[in-house]
């Protein structure tokens, strides 16, 4: 029996469950992995709300990422042995001491990346991968507005996006936010609760807007986000911390410059094994040459996966965070 932390109904914070679950052997194609980090992510409050339904049904191990070692291997399992660091992301089983993984959604986490860090950065990170990479290539001469600049994915796209060369402007909800967007390679912090963010776009690029704007807050953040955008500029809209973008007239991206929107998910970006790797791969390689650094900000015992989630959902946090087991 190992501790775990499960989900019996959908709800609050308080629905998670610090309990012992059985881990059985692995099975064929399977590792059981001996966590050291399971990483927090805004996607975890999704699946315990019940926004998004469990694949699993109830009751279910919350958490989508994690890292650890290798502990035991599944038969017909020939990549990877016992004492393999290994970090992952896939749909629910995270916040556990140990689990069984799909060794097909495992990935060699190489010399040099923390394990710890790992664990924290593979869902936060890899996002930040395909958005810059994949879903608009970010390079040089490009500016691109990111919401939640301080947020998980906000510090990684902010580092990422300056190393390719761009012009990256932030939004945050404090001066200590600022500070640590600014920190991390943002070149302008707007604070929206005090200021009008597209008219302070507007008055950074000189009436020229972005190229592309990156929003994974939502309902507060839209339509207005598409008043940053210069004409054929895109709209990312990957995630709903505010809660969900609601449907809108299709012709307001007419009006306001035939822009493009879109609502991208890693799985789609991640659905085969090639590019599940080459995004992981991508990653570890910006992290090991140090453009991107993902220090863990915040560290929870297994137990407090409660208090994890009070503080992500109230913006208390920055970065990334994880809970230990």
């Amino acid at each position: 029996m190992v501790a775990a932390v499960r989900v019996h109904k959908v709800g609050g914070p308080d629905v998670l469950t610090y309990e012992e679950i059985d881990v059985p052997a692995p099975g064929p194609g399977e590792l059981r992995i001996r966590q050291v980090a399971c990483g927090i992510n805004f996607i975890d409050t999704y699946f315990r709300q019940g926004m998004y339904p469990s694949p699993v049904g109830l009751p279910f191990v919350a958490g989508n990422e994690g890292a650890g070692e290798v502990t035991a291997v599944g038969s017909g399992v020939s990549d990877f042995k016992v004492g393999d660091r290994v970090a992952y992301v896939i749909t629910l089983g995270g916040y556990a001491a140990e689990r069984i993984l799909p060794a097909g959604r495992a990935i060699k986490v190489p010399d040099g990346v923390d394990l710890a860090e790992a664990g924290g950065m593979m869902l936060k990170g890899m996002t930040a991968c395909y958005l810059l990479r994949r879903t608009f290539k970010v390079a040089e001469g490009h500016t691109i507005l990111i919401h939640a600049a301080a947020g998980g994915v906000g510090l990684i796209l902010c580092q990422w996006a300056r190393q390719l060369g761009a012009t990256v402007i932030g939004t945050v909800g404090s001066k200590e936010k600022g500070e640590l967007a600014k920190a991390n390679g943002c070149d302008h912090v707007i604070y929206y609760r005090d200021e009008d963010f597209p008219a302070r776009v507007k008055e950074i690029t000189g009436g020229a807007l972005c190229d592309v704007v990156y929003d994974g807050v939502g309902k507060t953040t839209f339509p207005a986000s598409l008043d940053c955008l210069r004409p054929l500029g895109l709209f990312v809209s990957f995630g709903s911390a505010s809660g969900q973008v609601e449907a809108f007239n299709i012709n307001i991206l007419q009006t306001k410059g035939s822009l493009f929107a879109t609502r991208p998910t890693l799985n789609h970006y991640a659905a085969t094994r090639a590019d599940y790797e080459g995004l992981a791969g991508e990653l570890f390689a910006v992290v090991k040459s140090g453009a991107v650094k993902i220090p863990v900000q915040h560290r929870y015992a297994l137990k407090e996966a409660r208090q994890a989630h009070v503080d992500l959902e109230s913006r208390a946090t920055t970065g990334s965070s994880i809970l230990v087991p």
